[in-house]
């Protein structure tokens, strides 16, 4: 624990010419005096009010002296108020006890006589005078006060020589030649603002190797949250394909392990290496084991009215949980990989690496897999298949990961590092970041936050699947609108570093609650003679005024996480934060795909007349529920008709923006700004360890 520094400078007196000269005590000597430089200043304004009443205080008793007024005893001077500064998270600090503690100095005057100026007496020493309940002498606090005084009066006193500077800061407690100071912390956070082209060569290196790893991390996820559920659909209900979504959970999870992930690791290999490249080896033989036999699994899922849904997704569940175990080791990289002032590039690196590692997976994926697409753009023979399909594909991205796993051990370098905290340790700061006041309106607000556009994110792509609008068509408009994304997240990561990035996520807020309605009436005006060039061009642009407005989001609150996150607990802290915004998009995800299978009513009408002759199941004779997928199946394919009276797609998103328009004007708004205007001192844990709030 930190010696508060006005209880830390015996009077020593220490020549040490020749060691002066020494470099490695020169820089040190020098960090240490710019961080009680930068200390003291953010002291000096809370400290102000009470520093000029003591001031005050003590010229009237310096004037009562110089009069020579005989009926004041020198032991009966009136005590001043005890004076004391609460400087947060560096601790109590004793302003004027700091200040009067310099070396030596006489001040004369002529009228009365010379007055020696007595420094802080050593702690093994005997007080002078009594001592007060505060710890100070109250004999000398009048003197402690007059000292000041002199100090605002002469300048020379404020600024002792070099020699006494460097004796004062040896002589402390806390100094040493061992460790690097501590970097000051800043009152707001600063971004230098330069373009990509603008930063230095080894951050736009690591910038790059950034974006591969998130890139990485963005292939099992647009599997799992965007192309797998798409091929789902003919297999599974809503209901059911929201049983899937739990696939998507370690991410929203993985806040249970990530101490972990921060306190174990290999002085060898390095500390974020030591999990990256195990875990995306594990990812690579997943891939490549689940690529043999994934056709099947997929098949026993949509079996027995979808019971084998569970053992489908527990195997996702895995590899995603790879994912999100490399996302806190990379989220914690990034703080050190990157410069301080470019932090907010780190959001930037991983918004372009997972939306480019998502679009392979998804639009790229979708397309080539597709058998529409390939036989009308790619080939010469029509076939019933496309060009690629799920289990080839997941080789493919198996091997991948596993060559730029060996590449990152021979070419990529940790620095070394001698932070080394127990896992009770990483767990205690845990929990006293979770204790943070302004920590916990952050987790409610990520919380909430998302739950008014759930239903557009989770059903929309889904219900136009469902009304007849195509695999390929779904593919080119994603297509289109991945340029988009890529601009924007550059962008937003830029305009993050020169402009409030809460605020950028409110304004992000609001379009996203008016893209969800677009989305809602994009569904509505479905032509009834199917797909025209004017509804597809209306599906696009709905498309990237939706997904433009996700990004703006996304890119925003990460950038305002690197921010604010402490770099000494920087992947705990970081993860946390990630985890709980995931999980503001997941944990709703389960419910809202039941509440539209619950709201939904269908019918199944026997077919009239003369039945089909291409019948694929039993002929309908009598109606029944089709609300579910199975039951649709089965009623179109006994050559029945599903009518739909009341779709519940209408009605969940309906609710959803409602809930969003509300708590956004109610309580996310005024909190996002309230907590952007905070001192980074605000969002620090005392001394690295427990704190509980601000």
């Amino acid at each position: 624990m930190p010696v508060p520094l006005g209880d830390s400078i015996p009077p020593t007196f220490i020549h040490t010419t020749p060691i002066l000269d020494s470099p490695v005590l020169s820089t040190h000597v020098a960090r240490h005096q710019q961080l009680e430089e930068q200390q003291r200043r953010q002291r000096g304004q809370a400290s102000e009010g009470v520093e000029l009443q003591s001031i005050s205080l003590a010229q009237e008793e310096w004037e009562f002296e110089d009069r020579g007024d005989a009926r004041r005893q020198p032991g009966s001077r009136k005590s001043p108020l005890p004076i004391t500064t609460d400087s947060g998270p560096e601790g109590s600090q004793h302003l004027l006890a700091e200040s009067y503690s310099s070396d030596s100095s006489t001040s004369s005057n002529p009228q009365m006589g010379s007055r020696k100026r007595v420094g802080k007496p050593n702690r093994s020493s005997p007080s002078p005078s009594p001592v007060g309940q505060n710890g100070h002498a109250n004999g000398s606090n009048g003197r402690m006060n007059s000292h000041v005084e002199l100090r605002r009066k002469h300048p020379s006193l404020e600024s002792p020589t070099s020699e006494s500077q460097t004796a004062n800061l040896m002589s402390r407690e806390t100094f040493s030649l061992d460790n690097e100071p501590p970097p000051p912390t800043p009152k707001y956070a600063e971004s230098s603002g330069h373009s990509f082209w603008e930063l230095p060569v080894q951050d736009r290196k690591n910038f790059l190797l950034l974006v591969l790893l998130y890139f990485l991390q963005g292939i099992p996820m647009g599997l799992a949250s965007g192309s797998v559920p798409v091929l789902l659909k003919s297999h599974l209900s809503y209901g059911q394909i929201g049983i899937f979504s739990l696939a998507s959970y370690p991410y929203s999870l993985k806040l249970l392990w990530s101490p972990i992930v921060d306190a174990v690791w290999s002085p060898r290999m390095g500390r974020r290496k030591s999990w990256i490249m195990p875990v995306q080896m594990l990812s690579g033989f997943g891939m490549i084991w689940l690529g043999s036999g994934v056709k099947e699994m997929m098949v026993k899922a949509g079996a027995e009215g979808g019971s084998g849904v569970w053992g489908f997704t527990g195997w996702w569940f895995f590899l995603v949980s790879m994912c999100a175990t490399q996302d806190i080791a990379v989220d914690g990289w990034a703080l050190t990989l990157l410069s301080p002032q470019n932090l907010s590039y780190a959001s930037t690196a991983q918004t372009v690496g997972l939306t480019a590692g998502s679009f392979l997976s998804y639009t790229v994926f979708l397309a080539f897999n597709s058998p529409n697409f390939a036989n009308r753009w790619l080939r010469a023979t029509p076939k019933p298949e496309g060009m690629m399909t799920l289990g080839g594909y997941l080789t493919f991205a198996g091997w991948a990961y596993i060559i730029v796993t060996i590449g990152l051990a021979f070419l990529k370098r940790e620095e070394k590092t001698k932070d080394r905290d127990g896992i009770v340790e990483v767990y205690t700061v845990m929990w006293g970041i979770l204790k943070l006041k302004n920590v916990q309106t952050f987790i409610i607000l990520h919380l909430i936050a998302k739950i008014g556009f759930q239903a557009n994110d989770a059903v929309t792509n889904l219900k136009l699947l469902d009304k007849g609008f195509s695999q390929e068509d779904l593919s080119l408009t994603v297509l289109i609108d991945f340029p988009f994304e890529l601009i924007l997240g550059y962008y937003g990561g830029k305009w993050s570093s020169s402009r409030p990035p809460m605020q950028l996520w409110c304004w992000a807020f609001v379009g996203r609650l008016a893209a969800a309605v677009l989305a809602q009436i994009t569904v509505m005006i479905f032509p009834k003679e199917g797909v025209t060039t004017w509804y597809l061009w209306v599906v696009i642009l709905e498309h990237i005024f939706s997904t433009s407005m996700n990004t703006m989001m996304f890119v925003t609150v990460a950038a305002f996480h690197a921010k604010i996150a402490d770099p000494v607990v920087g992947g705990t802290y970081m993860t946390l934060l990630a985890t709980v915004s995931n999980l503001g998009g997941t944990f709703p995800r389960f419910f809202i795909l039941k509440l539209v299978d619950a709201f939904t009513v269908a019918n199944c009408l026997p077919p009239t007349g003369k039945p089909p002759l291409d019948l694929k199941s039993d002929l309908i004779t009598s109606p029944f529920s089709c609300a579910l997928e199975a039951e649709k199946h089965r009623c179109i394919d006994g050559g029945g008709t599903c009518n739909i009276s009341r779709d519940g797609y209408y009605i969940t998103n309906v609710v959803c923006v409602l809930i969003g328009v509300v708590t956004f004007w109610g309580f996310i708004r005024p909190a996002a700004l309230k907590l952007q205007r905070l001192p980074l001192s605000a969002w620090r844990l005392a001394n690295g360890g427990d704190r509980g709030g601000t």
